[in-house]
């Protein structure tokens, strides 16, 4: 087993998050020994699509991204809400100049394509932001899990297992 400890990863939320996009890492995560939080705009209960409930342990706006090793951003409609918030941009640029680990699923990408990390990068996503992607910049192939330098990245929760252990094998290695 990998173990975690004393790393800590930041986890993305709005309203309308997928629920097992954001659960299964954060409970993998803990699993391993991390300490994981999860940032929203404000300190308040959010709704998953699939109605599981969550609150935030901070606001976006009190993030200090030094604090953590890495940075995942669930699907869901969540990313389409997230992205509209500068802070949430602020993060995932912050994460990405320190070439720390930046972990997105399904409609996460559309996070860091706002904050215009991608450019360059080798990604998947759900097919549905594919043409978000590349016009981006991003070169999107059609693969469950894909990791390029910093950017770790899966298409739908069933990918969830290989998302997870890339994930837990980047923190690893901070």
């Amino acid at each position: 087993m990998t173990s975690l400890a004393g790393r800590r990863v930041l986890i993305l939320a709005e309203d309308l998050y997928e629920d097992l996009e954001l659960w299964y890492p954060k409970i993998r995560l803990i699993e391993e020994g991390a300490e994981v939080h999860v940032a929203a705009p404000k300190v308040q209960p959010y709704r998953g699509k699939n109605g599981y409930p969550l609150v935030p342990d901070l606001a976006l706006e009190d993030v200090r991204t030094a604090d953590y090793h890495a940075l995942v951003i669930p699907g869901g409609f969540a990313p389409d809400k997230l992205r509209r918030y500068p802070r949430a941009l602020e993060i995932v640029r912050d994460f990405h100049a320190d070439a720390r680990p930046i972990a997105f699923i399904c409609h996460g990408g559309w996070v860091p394509i706002s904050a215009k990390i991608v450019r360059g990068y080798r990604v998947t996503s759900v097919n549905a932001i594919r043409d978000d992607l590349e016009n981006a910049g991003a070169e999107w192939v059609d693969e469950g899990c894909v990791v390029d330098r910093n950017l770790i990245t899966a298409q739908v929760p069933k990918d969830l297992p290989a998302f997870c252990r890339a994930l837990i094998a980047a923190v690893a290695k901070r």
